[in-house]
């Protein structure tokens, strides 16, 4: 007789084995065997406004002139910004500008430099 692991997701232990799955009759989840051991984090890929590939430690230059909200300060294009920071969320890019500090912005701004 086979034991059949604890559901994951909602930790019931009336999950039961189809085919290769398993599925827990409460919350519907469906895993198999090797989802039960640590999930192996998938790194995020940033890519800037033509389709390259963004990673830390790149030179990027503005492609729009951004104005920094809550001041009536504009960032110009052509502007660059040494030495990014990849990071999750809306604004994926932390960085520092020269005359400015710290910001952040979307990659959909920015060019490789």
């Amino acid at each position: 007789m086979s034991t059949i692991p604890k559901c994951p997701k909602c930790g019931s232990e009336y999950g039961y084995e189809d085919g290769g799955l398993f599925i827990c009759p409460e919350c519907s989840h469906e895993w198999t065997n090797q989802s039960t051991e640590e999930p192996t984090e998938k790194e995020k890929v940033v890519r800037d406004a033509n389709g390259n590939i963004l990673t830390d430690g790149d030179t990027v230059t503005l492609i729009k002139d951004l104005k920094v909200k809550g001041s009536s300060l504009v960032i110009k294009v052509g502007t660059k910004a040494k030495n990014i920071r990849i990071i999750e969320g809306d604004h994926d890019i932390d960085c520092k500008i020269d005359g400015v500090g710290a910001m952040q912005l979307k990659s959909e701004f920015v060019k490789k430099a």
